[in-house]
């Protein structure tokens, strides 16, 4: 079974409990890293969080959800490891496993709603990285970016 991990700001309060238990309704494990109430919050503490988790391997996958998805995706990247993709959309979804191997969806509460946020969540849930032609890609992904945490030049031309 996989684990879940599973944050929001307040934006996306609601949305994540409905997501929660649509993954427990396919019997996933979840498990939530906030908030916990409306109050407004910083979304960048909630991201970190579940992307520091993901990285460490203590979760399979990650779901974060804010107004938009974006500010999530933009903090969740910032973990090194984390490839971390905007999802509204059932083709994104699909693709951002299938080619990119993102371990964390991000999804906007203002964007999107709460029935299409879970055909979305079971679409990402099933799909799995395919190779081939993309594994350079994502290889060339984690060499940037061990290039940068090291403090190296990175290898791109200008």
């Amino acid at each position: 079974m996989k684990k879940i991990a599973i944050g929001c700001d307040e934006a996306a309060y609601d949305l994540k409990h409905i997501i929660m238990e649509f993954l427990e309704s396919l019997g996933y494990e979840t498990e939530d890293y906030g908030v916990y109430n409306k109050d407004a919050s910083l979304y960048p503490d909630t991201a970190v969080k579940v992307a520091s988790a993901v990285s460490k391997g203590k979760h399979d996958r990650g779901i974060l959800l804010c107004g938009t998805g974006i500010g999530m995706a933009i903090s969740a990247n910032k973990v090194p490891g984390i490839r971390a993709a905007v999802c509204h959309d059932c083709y994104s979804a699909e693709r951002s496993r299938k080619s990119n191997n993102a371990q964390i969806m991000t999804m906007g509460s203002r964007v999107i709603g709460a029935e299409l946020a879970k055909q979305l969540v079971e679409i990402w849930m099933k799909s799995e990285f395919q190779g081939g032609g993309s594994t350079s890609k994502v290889d060339k992904i984690m060499e940037y970016e061990k290039g940068f945490i090291s403090g190296g030049v990175c290898s791109c031309k200008e």
